[in-house]
């Protein structure tokens, strides 16, 4: 095998991260996670995800995690309704939609990210990951790559997979190309215990998710496993706004009035969601160029949003990671490439031709959900499926 004798080292502990670590130690290979995260614990976990028949579905099969998937997901989660600003229901598949259907091409079952995470954690050799590891650099070093991390920490590795997210830090060592600007910045709301807090918008979701347009905006939401509701208020404005607007986004009073501001002609309803504190993280949305290309190395590559941020109106980031991860220990481990550098190339190849196919399809989406015609185009779009 021509990762014998090898130390891998991937960069950040994600869904595609982790995929590759327990991918690559199926196959034998020498891997570790430097993951910047203190512990397990430390990050609020962000919305949940839904994976998909012939990617993120695919990485769990190989990776021997069905089963367990099946104890995680969140039957039903994926029930959605589609409104416009006046809170009126254009469209729902609370009725018709089976909690489960494995197999099917459209059926995207919903995850939490913190069962996720743990349930690919669960599945690595013990001290596979090794926490509170923030890289910052690294110097090559014999055919690999010394890597410095800022609690004085340093290790060595002969081959390292950049699964370090939109901001990668390691990118810069392979390519100097750089994600631009959607047009699209999403305002992130996580609210606690929902069901009390937002009882009107709680009874609503049913435990699925909501997709609301009007006047060139949306609202999109989910609940979490844990009870908590995350929504984003998402618009069209320019790249700096998040940072020149002047909101504090710890001020609820300040946020409420923001959104009857902004969002003047949508329902009063909607006001329930901005009346209560709330975790608020403003996010500029980003994508890579669909023809980025750049020169494989012997001995660094990249997965995930560091090789390919896009926007997540097609719900394909985590899902391409984990195809990446399936796709990448597949070549890496195949005895069709002569060498480490020959099987980057040829997954590099394939997931940016496939990534800027992803990328297409989500700038589309956002262009679609932040037009005047939004609603009509979203329901053609479900009602097709």
């Amino acid at each position: 095998m021509k990762l014998a004798h090898k130390q891998i080292a991937i960069i950040g502990g994600g869904p595609g991260g982790l995929t590759l670590a327990r991918l690559l130690q199926l196959q034998g290979a020498n891997v570790t996670v430097y993951e910047r995260d203190y512990n397990q614990e430390a990050r609020l976990q962000g919305s949940p995800l839904d994976l998909h028949e012939g990617s993120g579905l695919a990485a769990v099969y190989k990776a021997g995690l069905f089963e367990a998937f099946k104890q995680n997901f969140r039957p039903g989660a994926d029930k959605k309704l589609i409104m416009n600003e006046k809170a009126e229901i254009a469209y729902s598949d609370h009725d018709a939609k089976p909690e489960e259907n494995f197999g099917h091409a459209h059926f995207r079952p919903e995850i939490d990210r913190g069962p996720l995470r743990n349930m690919l954690l669960d599945s690595l050799q013990p001290g596979t990951v090794i926490w509170d590891r923030h890289f910052i650099r690294m110097e090559k070093q014999h055919e690999g790559w010394l890597l410095y991390f800022n609690n004085g920490a340093t290790a060595y590795a002969d081959l390292v997979v950049a699964g370090d997210g939109a901001n990668s830090k390691i990118r810069p060592y392979l390519t100097d190309i750089k994600a631009f600007y959607s047009g699209i910045t999403m305002v992130e709301f996580t609210i606690p215990n929902a069901e009390k807090a937002v009882p009107t918008i709680h009874t609503l979701l049913n435990d699925g998710k909501i997709m609301a347009f009007g006047k060139e905006k949306c609202l999109l939401m989910g609940m979490k496993g844990n009870g908590e509701l995350t929504f984003y208020a998402s618009l069209k404005v320019p790249e700096n706004w998040a940072t020149t607007n002047g909101l504090d986004y710890s001020d609820t009073a300040q946020l409420q009035e923001w959104f009857q501001t902004e969002y003047i002609e949508w329902d009063s309803k909607w006001n329930e969601l901005f009346e209560s504190p709330a975790t608020v993280i403003p996010r500029p949305i980003y994508c890579m160029p669909l023809d980025q290309t750049w020169e494989a190395q012997s001995n660094l590559t990249l997965l995930g949003d560091a090789a390919h941020v896009m926007p997540p109106f097609a719900g394909e980031g985590a899902n391409m990671a984990m195809l990446d991860a399936l796709e990448l220990s597949e070549c890496l481990t195949s005895n069709e490439y002569d060498s480490i550098q020959e099987a980057i190339a040829a997954y590099e190849t394939n997931m940016r031709k496939r990534a800027a196919k992803a990328a297409q399809e989500s700038l589309e989406n956002g262009e679609h959900m932040h037009s005047d015609k939004a609603l009509t185009t979203m329901l053609e779009l479900f009602n097709s499926h």
